[in-house]
């Protein structure tokens, strides 16, 4: 299923600007989390093949990056890094990162489309958030933001000295194989400290 514009152009009939809004990472054991913010034209043809960036190939969303910042009016990435998810929780290291993807639009935001059921967003001075389930598939704006934040924070792990934990290929999510370099090699300062890093087994080998 591809995205298209249904919702933002609902959205835009009463709000004006919609900006479309996806996170990347929160799962993560290691490594920042990041926001993808998009305000999208409503008159200007979608790119081909947009649709969330977790059904999409890595080469695909590479090659979608360029379009989507091209056909957007704006775009934006924010970030958080593990001291700050270990420090605010997750959910205030989300919102700390979208907030500095939003601070970079320089146009006037008359709503924020966000993915999911949860409203990790808002606070006294955003505009007004709308969340929807599944937005990153169905909402061209907020694939367009998952897309960018997708690729940059892979491209991000990617470029990590890594003494063994394959960032190259699980991102900081919790591979089998991740949980074993944390077993051996311990938590770098790129890991999320709070966070259960290590289970029984994988502690003791197991």
């Amino acid at each position: 299923m591809l995205a298209d514009l249904t919702r933002e152009q609902i959205l835009a009939e009463q709000y004006g600007l919609v900006a479309g809004v996806d996170e990347v990472g929160r799962g993560c054991l290691a490594g920042p989390v990041c926001v993808g913010l998009v305000v999208a034209p409503l008159d200007r043809p979608i790119p081909t093949g947009l649709t969330d960036s977790k059904l999409l190939s890595p080469t695909r969303r590479q090659k979608l990056v360029p379009q989507v910042e091209e056909w957007a009016l704006a775009w934006a990435l924010g970030w958080a890094g593990p001291d700050e998810v270990d420090h605010l929780g997750i959910v205030g290291a989300l919102r700390a990162a979208g907030h500095r993807a939003l601070a970079q639009i320089d146009l006037e935001v008359g709503i924020v489309l966000l993915d999911g059921n949860h409203d990790w967003f808002s606070d006294l001075w955003t505009p007004p958030v709308v969340t929807q389930v599944k937005a990153d598939r169905d909402c061209a704006s907020v694939a367009g933001a998952s897309v960018l934040a997708k690729v940059a924070r892979d491209r991000y792990m990617e470029s990590l000295a890594d003494p063994g934990y394959d960032w190259a290929h699980n991102k900081g999510y919790g591979s089998a194989k991740h949980r074993a370099a944390l077993a051996n090699l311990g938590v770098s300062d790129h890991h999320r400290k709070t966070w259960k890093l290590l289970t029984e087994g994988t502690a003791t080998g197991g």
